[in-house]
């Protein structure tokens, strides 16, 4: 991730941004433990997250469950090109504001063009020998204090979360995002993964 520097809240700007969330809930299955978020789950996790920087995870998520499963759907595709096109932001942040010690709740993340035949992200939730980094997987790196200027793309170096590039997976274009928790355990409302918002980088 890149350095800080640009909440969630894009004030008057909002507008012009909306095409870049996720636009709609297609299905939340919760897991045991869930609870928090759920009584307005598209408030939760549609729209820009509002996670505030590195020390300050997001409150307004919606938290899964233990192996708990939800699929959001975009009003247009996600397209493929370089790098990374699809965000994934959940409320992790750095304990005491360490990099080493980050306070992450892991999920593994599906796409699909259709919304029946999807492609997983290969995730290994085994912490990395080289430090606390889980490559595939969302819900480790923290959501950046932004503010997107109009006529803004979104920059996952500037913004934070988990990035995720479709040509990993072989294709070219995706209109649903699943994510699934994948915790052993948790402490109801909040067990599993919190989620923030789902973003697309290009459309």
């Amino acid at each position: 991730m890149g350095a800080l520097g640009c909440g969630g809240d894009l004030g008057e700007d909002a507008p012009e941004f909306a095409h870049a969330w996720a636009t709609g809930v297609v299905s939340f299955a919760p897991g045991e433990g869930a609870g928090y978020g759920g009584g307005a789950i598209e408030a939760s996790v549609l729209g820009a997250p509002t996670g505030r920087g590195v020390m300050s995870g997001s409150l307004d998520v919606l938290s899964l469950g233990v192996g708990g499963e939800i699929v959001l759907e975009f009003d247009e595709a996600i397209e493929d090109g370089p790098g990374v096109d699809l965000i994934v932001f959940e409320n992790a942040f750095w304990a005491q504001g360490d990099p080493g010690r980050v306070f992450e709740e892991l999920g593994e993340v599906a796409v699909s063009e259709d919304g029946e035949s999807w492609s997983v992200f290969s995730c290994a939730p085994e912490r990395a020998e080289a430090g606390p980094s889980w490559p595939g997987c969302a819900g480790w790196s923290p959501t950046l204090e932004h503010k997107l200027a109009r006529g803004h793309a979104l920059d996952w170096e500037e913004i934070g979360g988990d990035g995720f590039d479709l040509a990993v997976v072989g294709l070219e274009r995706a209109r649903f995002v699943r994510v699934r928790d994948l915790s052993a355990e948790g402490l109801a409302p909040t067990a599993g993964f919190d989620l923030d918002a789902v973003g697309a980088v290009r459309r």
